[in-house]
């Protein structure tokens, strides 16, 4: 069968990778064209029709800015969709796009699936109507997503999450400590405490000041952060200032794992962290205002905003965002964490309910499965 996908983000490119070989596996006639990165590319044999890094646009501005690319972008996808008609379209995320991929697709009367849900249980829920009207089948990464979409009368299938499987391979590859410590020049008898600032300049500049002035304040650990592929380590040096710190890269992981606790910025990270075992802050200060930190409470819906709060549907982990992440409520935190008392350990038991609720499902050959019944 012939499939199209899309995936207008790194991520997506990581999951449609997964996606595209598990389709190849379970069938073997499969013809996969597609609009994404080089990890898809590596999967599907051929290139992309277009690369996700000249789709990344971001936030409002941004998008009025490049309209006319992203109308060409369209276009060439409908052309391609048009003379080598797909048995199936199969979205990944990346809603303001996708949406109107799949509307055009339900026009011709192409099949349209989506794996990976767009976050419209917190904040723009009237995109719930169109995936109703126009996507055959939703296949959801998180197990709350099931019920939210079932109030809006739209059964979805929760997956599995690739998370658990990413992790799960990462740990099996790790080194003991000792290794990880002496390799990176670490005292192995220090507590470490992890810092995972954002891959971004602007959620680097936000939140690692706080981060780090709160680590300091506990001189019995060592600290170290987690450095992004594409950060130089002059703004790590800038944020920090006079007082330095090991700056990590391409161990994250690992790092985290073998630290006592981990400051985290809030997204994916939050969920890696606890699938590590890893006790954790969630700190996003952003500018730290109170207007805007009211704003958002009512863009957003939901008692919660990190991933495992979310899953497991109770508190636990803390949430410090904007006027909250404070050096005085990050320390407050630490200071239970660090300690084997009940904070900490309440902390450990949630995360094995989450892990429980999240199953060990492989995600990428279900979906694979799900949509090949769908389309017989």
């Amino acid at each position: 069968m012939k499939y199209f996908i899309i995936a207008g983000e790194a991520s997506g490119d990581i999951h449609g990778s997964a996606l595209i070989e598990a389709l190849k596996e379970q069938d073997g006639q499969a013809h996969i064209d597609f609009l994404g990165g080089d990890l898809m590319a590596r999967s599907a044999g051929h290139e992309p029709l277009i690369h996700y890094r000249d789709m990344a646009f971001m936030g409002f501005i941004e998008v009025i800015k490049h309209l006319g690319s992203i109308l060409g972008f369209m276009k060439r996808a409908k052309q391609a969709m048009t003379d080598n008609r797909p048995d199936a379209l199969i979205l990944i995320d990346y809603p303001s796009f996708n949406l109107k991929m799949a509307k055009w697709a339900d026009k011709q009367e192409i099949p349209v699936f989506y794996f990976i849900s767009p976050k419209v249980w917190a904040w723009k829920e009237y995109r719930v109507k169109d995936i109703k009207r126009y996507v055959k089948r939703m296949y959801s990464i998180l197990p709350f997503e099931t019920d939210f979409y079932r109030k809006h009368d739209y059964e979805v299938e929760y997956v599995g999450n690739p998370t658990v499987k990413e992790i799960a391979s990462a740990i099996a590859k790790m080194r003991p400590v000792v290794g990880f410590c002496a390799e990176n020049d670490l005292d192995q008898e220090k507590p470490i405490i992890a810092i995972v600032p954002g891959s971004r300049k602007k959620e680097i500049r936000d939140n690692l000041p706080t981060m780090f002035a709160a680590a300091r304040c506990h001189s019995d650990c060592q600290v170290v952060i987690a450095g992004a592929p594409s950060i130089d380590d002059e703004l790590y040096s800038e944020v920090m200032g006079a007082n330095k710190a090991p700056v990590l890269r391409g161990q994250t992981f690992e790092l985290v794992h073998n630290a006592r606790v981990a400051l985290v910025t809030s997204g994916t990270a939050t969920l890696e962290t606890a699938l590590l075992g890893t006790p954790q802050v969630a700190c996003y200060r952003m500018n730290g205002s109170k207007r805007v930190y009211w704003f958002y409470s009512k863009l957003i819906k939901g008692k919660y905003v990190t991933l495992p709060n979310l899953i497991a549907d109770a508190p636990l982990i803390p949430e410090l965002l904007l006027h909250h992440c404070t050096i005085e409520n990050v320390d407050s935190w630490l200071t239970k964490l660090l300690n084997d008392g009940s904070a900490r350990q309440e902390m450990l038991n949630g995360y094995q309910r989450m892990a429980e609720i999240l199953t060990d499902k492989d995600c990428a050959s279900t979906t694979a499965k799900r949509i090949i019944e769908q389309l017989k």
